[in-house]
């Protein structure tokens, strides 16, 4: 008997993708919080030696001898990131990440991303499909399992610093996991963005009562019940980063850090808890990066990493959302304690995301289904 051959892939457009339920914040915590819970247990794999590295980029050098080659500006990437997740996914699957932000005066997002979804036996494709929103959901679940373990339940103030995409997709995880939610302060670039997150939210959650429009970051943290940071702009120095100071935070405050970010000193003391999304990475990051680590790679727990080789904190001093996920450390110890999570961001996070996608499309038929081949040309 001849074996069978044929490979179709499901093509899933952006509209697709939102039929298929990207979109579905709740569902998308529940599955993270089951993708970090893999992680802890080792069910994963990513890219590098270290099986935990965060992907491979194409850098740019400053000066180049051919003229066409594109110049290191402001959020450029073109990165490949790929993954392997276990437990009752066993996919894998790698994005692929392009980013420039001078794309946003081409009327484009900064990011426009990618992603294939592959058989782990054959390495067959299994989707290819629009990971702008799969990317910007995901991102924002983890925050929301955060939440879900660390901040108190009855949080009704959150403090965001930059309200576009990770901004939205932040809030309405912390809005997911903690209903009580009213009050928004929010500190943005520009009008623009200011005027589409106040849309959006009137738009999705009436029951926000206040959104207050702030001019500093201490206004963002002070008396916020939750506070994240989800801004973007150019690594190299610290001290331009946006700060937490102590004396700014409310005790009992919940703070979920995906992007640039700096701690005061006090911040940085051992009863403030610290919480990584996966240790791994950042170990992975700090050995790929030059020292210290936190001037090139902005996110807070790379600055932790930074920490443990001035002999200020030790590893011990850090713990993982996964080990909190499954039972095996507390959650949030009681109403008064401050924990920071740092967000680096996976492609195990894509993996987990999109395999539940792709399951909901095939189910409901949604997408278009592309053939690869009937029989190989090569073989």
């Amino acid at each position: 008997m001849s074996a069978n051959t044929k490979i179709d892939f499901l093509y899933l457009s952006e509209p697709d993708m939102i039929k298929a339920g990207v979109t579905d914040m709740p569902q998308c915590v529940d599955a993270m919080e089951e993708m970090f819970e893999l992680l802890y247990k080792g069910d994963y794999r990513m890219a590098g030696a270290n099986n935990d590295s965060h992907g491979a980029m194409i850098t740019f050098p400053e000066e180049s001898p051919f003229p066409m080659m594109p110049k290191p500006t402001a959020d450029r990437r073109l990165m490949a990131m790929p993954a392997y997740l276990g437990g009752d996914f066993q996919t894998c699957g790698v994005k692929w990440y392009g980013s420039n932000i001078a794309n946003r005066e081409k009327g484009l997002p900064r990011s426009i991303l990618m992603f294939i979804l592959n058989d782990v036996e054959t390495g067959a494709p299994l989707a290819y499909m629009s990971a702008n929103l799969l990317s910007a959901y995901r991102t924002g679940a983890v925050p929301g399992v955060g939440a879900r373990h660390l901040a108190r339940k009855d949080s009704k103030v959150i403090g965001l610093l930059g309200p576009g995409v990770m901004g939205k997709t932040a809030v309405a995880a912390f809005i997911s996991e903690c209903p009580e939610i009213d009050t928004i302060k929010v500190k943005g670039r520009g009008q623009k963005s200011l005027d589409s997150f106040m849309t959006w939210v009137a738009a999705t959650y009436p029951q926000i009562k206040t959104v207050q429009v702030v001019d500093t970051i201490e206004e963002i943290v002070r008396d916020s019940d939750i506070v994240t940071y989800c801004n973007s702009g150019e690594t190299g120095d610290p001290s331009t980063y946006p700060e937490v100071k102590r004396e700014w935070v409310k005790p009992g405050a919940f703070l979920a850090m995906p992007a640039y970010c700096r701690l005061d000193a006090a911040m940085e003391q051992n009863d403030v808890r610290k919480v990584l999304d996966n240790t791994g990475l950042y170990q992975a990051w700090f050995e790929e990066a030059p020292k210290p680590a936190h001037h090139h790679i902005p996110i807070i727990g790379v600055r932790f990493m930074d920490m443990i080789e001035e002999g200020l904190i030790t590893l011990d001093n850090l713990e993982d959302i996964g080990k909190i996920v499954a039972g095996d450390a507390p959650g949030r110890k009681n109403d008064e304690e401050i924990i920071i999570m740092s967000v680096g961001g996976m492609p195990v996070e894509d993996v987990a995301w999109g395999t539940k996608l792709y399951r909901n499309a095939l189910e409901q038929g949604i997408g278009v289904s592309l053939n690869l081949w009937e029989t190989p040309a090569l073989n």
